[in-house]
């Protein structure tokens, strides 16, 4: 049974960094993970994601370049560290498994990922 656990969310002034984490038990060694976020009043958007054995990181356009997303498999912990935070960043951040690699031009679907964590909320004031 796939479960995942994010933490490390909070309040940032604008350009501040904070570094999310997801703990992951029950994952495959070809498991994909994705980070996700769901600003007020709006739709789930892609972040960035990866597998668990290494390979693939692609990145929303928005973040390329201040979010990275790494992994820790002794630890099973997922990671996103977030720089020069923006306050259009503000959302709760989701991460999310698939069990299969597939294609990476699939990994920034919402629908492929058939588990979820509960969430962690990001709030940057500018």
């Amino acid at each position: 049974q796939v479960q995942l656990a994010e933490s490390g969310g909070g309040m940032v002034q604008a350009g501040g960094s904070l570094t999310l984490s997801c703990v992951v038990s029950g994952i495959g060694r070809d498991s994909v993970l994705g980070w996700f976020r769901e600003p007020p009043g709006k739709e789930r958007d892609f972040v960035a994601a990866t597998t668990w054995s290494g390979g693939s990181t692609p990145y929303a356009d928005s973040v390329r370049g201040r979010f990275t997303i790494s992994r820790d498999r002794a630890k099973n912990t997922l990671y996103l560290q977030m720089n020069r935070l923006k306050p259009e960043d503000t959302a709760v951040y989701y991460c999310a498994e698939r069990r299969n690699r597939s294609i990476v031009g699939v990994w920034a679907r919402p629908g492929v990922y058939g588990c979820w964590g509960q969430g962690t909320q990001v709030t940057v004031s500018s």
